[in-house]
């Protein structure tokens, strides 16, 4: 890591603050033993999973005022786990995903940056359902819908993680395929509904995407 260079910034949300430690801009890259390169991520991609992404700030807003109770929670597709940072903070049995090799390094360091404890962290391929995360009360993402076949490899990989009981909420920037995900949780017993995220001063542009809420009682 000491090769990239790196950021850090301090994300408020609300009166608790997020120390983070990330990659400087999208233009870095360092796969020397081609771990990355070997599951597919390319050097353009590297980069995605190390920087704050609107999506990312809107769900940790989100989820700030959300109560979360005991659940056990799982963020899918974390990358720099904004969320899973604050969650953590708050003691919220919260663990965190992501298919990039590099993710759990940053997390971590993160934790440690934040003088919280370890975060438990899997390394997670959406194709792969037989790991052992096990079942979870609330499932949350950010931004994870970038190409089609995305789309049923995530209600997937939520169906087979999620409780009888469970609520999964996914910040989506408008990419195009939240209806067809919505037609997929439909089809695994979740209710569906959506909301148009509020108070976005934090942002720098107006956010186009929807937070999406998908339930399933039992």
């Amino acid at each position: 890591m000491t090769k990239l260079r790196l950021c850090y910034q301090t994300v408020e949300l609300g009166k608790t603050d997020i120390h983070l430690c990330t990659l400087r801009n999208t233009q870095e890259f360092e796969d020397p033993e081609g771990v990355a390169e070997k599951l597919g991520i390319c050097s353009a991609s590297w980069p995605m999973f190390g920087v704050i992404w609107p999506s990312s700030l809107v769900l940790a807003h989100f989820i700030a005022d959300y109560d979360t109770g005991t659940k056990r929670i799982l963020e899918v597709g974390c990358g720099m786990a904004l969320s899973s940072l604050l969650l953590n903070k708050k003691d919220a049995d919260i663990t965190a995903t992501d298919y990039h090799p590099e993710v759990n390094k940053f997390l971590q360091r993160n934790a440690l940056l934040n003088e919280d404890k370890a975060i438990a962290f899997e390394q997670a391929n959406w194709a792969d359902t037989t790991d052992s995360l096990g079942l979870f009360d609330l499932i949350i993402g950010s931004d994870l819908l970038y190409e089609d076949n995305h789309i049923d490899l995530l209600a997937s990989f939520i169906q087979a993680h999620a409780k009888p009981a469970c609520e999964v909420i996914i910040v989506d920037p408008g990419r195009g395929r939240k209806n067809k995900l919505s037609a997929r949780m439909q089809h695994f017993g979740f209710s569906f509904s959506q909301q148009i995220p509020t108070h976005t001063l934090y942002l720098d542009k107006k956010f186009k995407g929807h937070i999406l809420k998908f339930v399933r009682s039992i």
